[in-house]
């Protein structure tokens, strides 16, 4: 089978895209390379997959449209393209994630519309959540947005389920919570302490650090979002897809301190905009229609974590070192 990645270059979509190709499927790489990290890191990302011959990789931006001659010979869309981030969505930047969440979403929409079962699994997040008013929250639960980013990715949803209703375009969204692993964004809150302690630096920590996250590891991502391509329950859905357990930020600022053996040292600022104080999933619907069942626990993904960007970190420094 062939099918399409977008976003393919990025943490999640690196993930997935070298998933199906280690699994014999064909796969339609698609990135515009926006400039929300540096284009090498995403380059790196794509090296493995490039190895593989069953990969083509097509820079697009979804937003201009004319993406039907991309989704003919494939079968299934797996959209994870989109502009990520909470903090940086206000403002002037805001133009930015109309066009490359809900704008790209509606394009490619449209493309499938002429193609009859072929299925659009869509990457949305729990920030359409906002501060939900039940925790751990079910899809049930009204969507709050408390950001610009959350309001975009909220709209790409509906665009994703009217366009079900409307054109019977088989599609599915999911609703990721925090994810984290190898490969993390640079602007994300675990690579950020990751960071900070192997260069020795204090982490800065918004607010009290009692904040919670329902932090979900990059691999068991990749296991819901396959499994929504595959299930037929789950056409026309929406599903929350979480690893199971609230973590504070304070607890994972210890859990880095007793692996290293360093006393840590954080700094405090006031909490951001756009930021909530809690999120948690209940995957349940999640668990029935797609057999999802988070496998990492967090004390063990925040150290593989640690432990990539220490590599990585180590080999940039390799690289400097004149021959």
């Amino acid at each position: 089978m062939r099918v399409m990645v977008t976003g393919c270059a990025g943490f999640i979509g690196s993930h997935l895209t070298e998933s199906l190709l280690a699994d014999g499927f064909e796969v339609l790489g698609i990135d515009c390379f926006n400039s929300n990290y540096a284009r090498a890191d995403k380059l790196e990302n794509l090296r493995r997959a490039r190895d593989f011959d069953a990969f083509d990789f097509v820079p697009v931006d979804l937003g201009r449209g004319d993406l039907a001659d991309l989704v003919a010979d494939v079968e299934v869309v797996y959209h994870l393209a989109g502009e990520p981030g909470v903090r940086s969505s206000w403002g002037g930047t805001f133009s930015t994630y109309l066009h490359n969440n809900v704008l790209a979403t509606q394009q490619l929409l449209e493309a499938l519309k002429g193609w009859p079962g072929k299925r659009l699994v869509n990457a949305s997040s729990s920030s359409v959540y906002g501060d939900a008013e039940r925790l751990p929250t079910g899809e049930d639960v009204l969507p709050r947005p408390f950001s610009p980013y959350g309001v975009t990715k909220l709209a790409a949803e509906q665009l994703a389920t009217l366009y079900h209703g409307n054109f019977d375009v088989p599609t599915v969204s999911l609703r990721y919570f925090s994810v984290y692993g190898p490969r993390q964004r640079p602007d994300m809150g675990i690579n950020k302490f990751c960071r900070a302690v192997i260069e020795d630096r204090p982490i800065l920590v918004f607010g009290d650090g009692t904040q919670t996250r329902d932090f979900t590891y990059v691999a068991d991502i990749v296991a819901a979002t396959r499994a929504a391509a595959d299930s037929e329950a789950a056409v026309g859905n929406v599903y929350n897809v979480g690893g199971g357990s609230r973590v504070s930020v304070n607890e994972i600022i210890a859990l880095l301190q007793d692996h290293t053996g360093r006393a840590i040292k954080t700094e405090h600022r006031p909490v951001q905009d756009g930021d909530v104080q809690d999120t948690g999933s209940d995957s349940s619907r999640a668990a029935r229609d797609l057999g999802f069942s988070p496998k990492t626990p967090v004390h063990q993904g925040v150290i593989a974590e640690f432990e990539w960007l220490s590599e990585e970190l180590r080999h940039s420094r390799r690289q400097l070192i004149p021959a």
